[in-house]
């Protein structure tokens, strides 16, 4: 029988709120991690999002936490979780004061893309647990301002997306900021060898917890593949989106520009969109991502940043607008779908050159993925490019310049058929 919170040895205080929040039952990985880290054992948990995988590392920290009544000490915090991106580390934040209500523990997120000052005047005045990425937590170790030598438990949250954006060296760099007598509680969705090594240097007789999904998102999922030659992509998801059905959706992109790019189209044709990838302010996507969850948006458009941390209720569709390079990051994409149990659709468009890619797709995940044909035509056309002005004087960011045809009858040096070209760049998230 899966035992009660009050079975797992949580206080009363936690107890009172957690039933506040109309939490009745642990999941499986909270009813298996939370006896062990709540009797200072160090955890190796597998697990995926929206398993319920926070409360399972946050909970004892509070009552770790709660049990010493000790004050914090200006720069040391006694807990630190290291998150892979912005977004989870302050939706990690926001369960933290969920869980901790009347209670008298400080805390602070240290990410990028937002003035330091904030999060050093925190660390100055002292916290007891901090949130963070590796980093500007690596900035603010630099400067003096973050010492960890008074780290008691620490936490690495999905620890293959860390690898997988390259924060290895940073997080090894972290760990040897902090005391070997720690616990340490250690979560990941996949463990390839990299991860398996940098659980091994971490972990001191762990005890392993593994959650298998009754389904997993993937089971869950309508997957289909429209193969269309790049520069009708476009025209493509313009059809897609004229079906009502798809009420809440996500179009993932390679990059920066690419996302950009069709944020603006959906918007020019009167779809509500905003753009998400790193490039945005902190604020923005924060701003961004309220509007896509509060329903005032229909559509985010995103790079691979948004691909996991990301907890949206109801996205009704995910659309792979251009395949990853990494088939576990497709897997990611369309597990912002299907989530909470519910059933999902994800749609990719693929071209010539993302053949190969697929294949590694569907051999990640040992299926085929169904082939389908075009949507019928909408009515709405990829609108044709604007005439750009001619500038004189100063010229746009990036702009060269072009040296006029002697002959006004010879041919345009702009080829319009290579306008769809441009989404299929190669440049990181």
């Amino acid at each position: 029988m899966t035992p009660s919170f009050t079975q797992l040895g949580l206080r009363a205080e936690l107890l009172h709120t957690l039933a506040r929040l109309g939490y009745e039952t642990p999941t499986p990985i909270q009813s298996q991690a939370i006896p062990v880290a709540l009797e200072g054992g160090d955890v190796l948990g597998l697990a995926q999002t929206g398993t319920g995988k926070t409360a399972a590392f946050l909970l004892p920290i509070l009552q770790k936490l709660c049990a010493t009544q000790e004050m914090p000490k200006p720069h040391c915090p006694r807990a630190l979780v290291l998150a892979p991106t912005r977004e989870l580390a302050l939706q990690i934040a926001t369960s933290l004061r969920d869980y901790g209500q009347g209670l008298k523990i400080r805390h602070s997120v240290v990410v990028g893309g937002v003035s330091q000052q904030r999060q050093a005047d925190d660390l100055r005045r002292g916290v007891d647990i901090l949130i963070a990425t590796p980093g500007r937590l690596i900035d603010l170790m630099e400067q003096g301002i973050a010492r960890l030598s008074a780290v008691e438990t620490l936490v690495l949250d999905e620890a293959d997306r860390m690898l997988e954006i390259g924060f290895l060296p940073a997080i090894r760099r972290i760990v040897s900021a902090v005391p070997k007598s720690r616990q340490t509680l250690f979560f990941s969705a996949t463990m390839p060898k990299a991860v398996v090594g940098l659980a091994n240097d971490m972990l001191r007789n762990p005890v392993r917890v593994e959650v298998v999904p009754e389904s997993t998102p993937v089971e869950r999922i309508d997957q289909s593949v429209i193969h269309a030659p790049a520069q009708e992509k476009r025209q493509i998801l313009l059809d897609l989106m004229a079906d009502n059905a798809l009420y809440r959706v996500i179009v993932f992109t390679r990059t920066k520009h690419g996302a950009d790019k069709v944020a603006k189209l959906l918007d020019k044709m009167g779809i509500s969109t905003g753009a998400m990838h790193g490039r945005k302010s902190q604020n923005q996507r924060q701003a961004v991502l309220r509007a896509f969850s509060g329903g005032k948006i229909r559509v985010l458009v995103a790079t691979d940043i948004a691909a996991r941390g990301i907890d949206v209720d109801d996205v009704s569709h995910v659309i792979n607008y251009e395949l990853p390079y990494e088939p576990e990051s497709y897997v990611h994409r369309i597990g912002r779908t299907a989530r909470a149990g519910k059933t999902g659709v994800a749609i990719a468009l693929c071209d010539h050159e993302e053949k190969g890619q697929l294949k590694q797709i569907e051999k990640q995940m040992r299926r085929s993925i169904r082939v389908v044909g075009r949507p019928p035509a909408s009515g709405m056309v990829v609108p044709p490019p604007q005439a750009q002005p001619e500038h004189r004087g100063n010229r746009p960011e990036g702009a060269r310049r072009q040296q006029q045809p002697a002959n006004r009858n010879a041919p345009s040096r702009n080829n319009n058929n290579k306008r769809g070209r441009r989404f299929a760049g190669r440049k990181s998230a």
